[in-house]
């Protein structure tokens, strides 16, 4: 009796670690992440600009006075001035831009895997530790989607993804769990 339900939950627990890995890498696989490097590419040769003129036209950002990064190193005139030019400030921006759209895109993508999951897992409950597997297992995803675009998040869409989590989730206990 002990070892079969050792069994369930090792299915249970397999079920919830291998279910996310699936979304999280199919995810990966259909839909890429921006790579930094084709926004802001490597030069072999990087020739830091003297002057504000020339950085601004390389799409940089001229920087007066604060800390001086160590990367890329600067120049004495430039300890001196406490002046330098940040190369990447343009591309380093879309960059940016480009992985809140797509962390964007990947939170939704696990809410609704993780929310059909939970559904599925209502409808098979009379396979306890498949049904016990696949809600844990999308309850886990709409826990990491969120996780991943939390910080970009508009906080009224941070209310509005919470409250719709939490009707959908007291719905499904009315309609579908029995005491």
């Amino acid at each position: 009796m002990n070892t079969t339900i050792i069994l369930k939950w090792a299915l249970v627990a397999g079920i919830v670690v291998v279910l996310n890995f699936f979304f999280n890498y199919s995810i990966f696989l259909v839909y890429k992440a921006p790579q930094r490097e084709k926004f802001c590419p490597q030069e072999q040769v990087n020739i830091m600009p003297t002057t504000q003129e020339e950085c601004v036209a390389k799409g940089g950002s001229w920087n007066v006075g604060g800390e001086v990064p160590a990367k890329p190193v600067p120049t004495a005139a430039q300890l001196e001035r406490a002046t330098w030019c940040d190369v990447t400030f343009t591309c380093q921006k879309e960059f940016n831009e480009a992985q809140k759209l797509y962390n964007r895109n990947v939170f939704v993508s696990l809410v609704v895997l993780g929310a059909i999951s939970l559904i599925v897992s209502f409808f098979i409950s009379h396979l306890t530790a498949v049904s016990l597997g696949l809600s844990l297992g999308g309850v886990l995803s709409l826990i990491v989607g969120p996780v991943r675009y939390w910080n970009d998040m508009d906080d009224y869409l941070r209310v509005i993804v919470l409250g719709i989590a939490l009707v959908a989730l007291i719905w499904l206990g009315v309609k579908k769990i029995k005491e």
